[in-house]
């Protein structure tokens, strides 16, 4: 053969493994909706810039019918390789439906064992698009061995690099395991699923009745379960998000975030912050309209936006800094800590501290959510998971206070007691073991029962216990608050001690790890 020959030989084998299970089973890929796993990986990455890797690999099964000719398809079911987004280095694998329904068999796993080890030793983020039927039944336990090998490096490169999860289809059974062991879940709404057991399995054991989209749809999995972390309108839209995450993260655990010049001037002040805290300590407000006006261009990326909306957590810049926000949620269940919303808030904490993160922390919370439901549930075992988080981060960590601070959730919400850095409050702050009316209630007890007017008495006290206690100045007078500022003060303060930060210096005892309360 001559050269020639040989490269057209290459081009046609290229040009093969680049339609995967074949024009039919694209078009079908097509009419249901979804886009093929080279058209996600050409969406996702800068134009031109994706390397693939083991476009020759076939799959190795002889049972069943698997050594037949026709089933040798080039790259079996899976796309592997790198590329760049926004000019940074990121590798990715996407599964392909179309190939054998996407299923996973000894080599594809290898594929992407392959690809996860070399993003491991060049410190770069990993992004697997996970469209699969599951295990390739025809090659029995070395299946099941792959997702194992899958799974341990997940875990091994857990802290180490960014890894992101966007399901575009099927994920069951034991392939739901890597994405959960991931730092983040994007799933598409109408054609992403994902669950332990499918419906007709429930139906037989339970006799409960389900749809795909009821059991483990996007939404059911970003409101109810909190398994997924974005939900996108389209796949197009799911890789869009991906990149703008993406622009808020370092590498790997050794390097910063990326620095982002902005136009919003970083002595940027807001008259309207001196306002938006109702003077009724009773009444919400919006804490997402306090970050907008905070951070830079007004620019928030939420994660988990639809699941225990009682706190906020997301990414922003300020000052160009990329920055992880968490924040009492006032408007829903008056910012309460409950189960949820602990386990929400913890773990993006400690993705924060892993990457090099600081963390912004925007305190209204009246406590911990109380009743037998929570307490049976294990509030307690939750609300240490969020202290714990705290506590071990050793990122920058700031902090304002805007309204309420009852409570143990005082402490919990990155107090100076557990290595706080800047610790600001509002004038509007009140700080305290629990609310005026609980207070009084309590400590007036016997006075309240014996007096004639019990509910006028009441209100007196209630007036001078929160002249008393329920403001900043009583914390700030020990120290626990470094500073009362003006509301519209708030996004220079916190630019200010970015930069004084920047070269802070914090550890932990050695240890091979914690023994985190999960």
């Amino acid at each position: 053969m001559s050269e020639p020959e040989k490269i057209e030989q290459l081009r046609r084998y290229r040009e093969q493994a680049r339609l995967g299970g074949g024009k039919e089973r694209i078009e079908r890929q097509h009419k249901a909706g979804k886009l093929t796993a080279r058209e996600r990986i050409d969406l996702l990455l800068d134009p031109g810039s994706f390397r693939e890797t083991d476009m020759f690999v076939v799959q190795r099964a002889t049972d069943f019918g698997m050594d037949a000719p026709e089933r040798k398809i080039l790259g079996d079911s899976v796309v592997t390789g790198w590329g760049t987004i926004n000019g940074r280095l990121v590798f990715v694998f996407s599964q392909d439906f179309t190939v054998f329904g996407g299923s996973l068999s000894e080599v594809h796993a290898e594929k992407v064992v392959k690809i996860m080890d070399m993003a491991m030793k060049v410190g770069a983020p990993i992004i697997g698009i996970n469209d699969s039927g599951g295990a390739r039944i025809q090659e029995g336990v070395v299946s099941l061995g792959g997702y194992a090998d899958i799974f341990l490096r997940n875990t091994l490169a857990s802290g180490v690099v960014p890894q992101i999860s966007a399901i575009m289809g099927p994920c069951a059974g034991g392939a739901v395991y890597s994405p959960a062991l991931t730092d983040f879940i994007f799933m598409v709404k109408g054609t992403s699923h994902m669950f332990i057991t499918g419906p007709e399995v429930i139906k037989a054991v339970t006799h409960e009745q389900v749809t795909f989209e009821e059991l483990g749809g996007a939404m059911t999995h970003n409101t109810k379960s909190g398994v997924s972390h974005v939900a996108a309108d389209s796949e197009a839209d799911c890789m869009f998000l991906i990149r703008e995450l993406l622009s808020y993260l370092p590498q790997n655990n050794m390097e910063d975030p990326p620095f982002e010049p902005t136009g919003d001037d970083p002595l940027r002040t807001d008259e309207r912050l001196d306002t938006i805290v109702p003077d009724d300590p009773s009444k919400p407000y919006d804490i997402k309209d306090v970050i907008r006006m905070v951070v830079d261009e007004g620019r928030f990326f939420e994660i988990h936006k639809h699941f225990a909306q009682n706190i906020v957590v997301g990414f922003a810049r300020l000052g160009g800094h990329s920055v992880g926000i968490v924040a009492n949620q006032p408007a829903v269940l008056a910012g309460v800590l409950d189960i949820d919303a602990s386990v929400k808030a913890a773990r993006f904490v400690r993705f924060c501290d892993a990457f090099n993160i600081p963390i912004i922390t925007f305190v209204d919370v009246p406590g911990f959510l109380p009743g037998v439901a929570q307490e049976h549930g294990g509030i307690i075992r939750s609300g240490a998971k969020l202290l714990y988080a705290y506590c071990e981060a050793t990122v920058p960590k700031l902090t304002v206070i805007t309204r309420k601070a009852y409570g143990g959730a005082y402490d919990v919400m990155s107090s100076k007691h557990i290595r706080g850095d800047l610790n600001l409050a509002w004038p509007s702050a009140e700080i305290a073991v629990m609310g005026p009316e609980g207070a009084v209630n309590i400590i007036f007890r016997r006075e309240l029962m014996e007096s004639d007017d019990p509910d006028a008495r009441r209100a007196e006290l209630v007036a001078e216990y929160r002249r008393r206690f329920a403001n900043p100045y009583v914390a700030a007078a020990r120290g626990y608050i470094d500073d009362v500022i003006e509301p519209h003060d708030t996004r220079p303060r916190l630019i200010n001690a970015l930069e004084m930060l920047r070269n802070k210096r914090d550890s932990n005892p050695p240890k091979k790890h914690g023994n985190i309360p999960l």
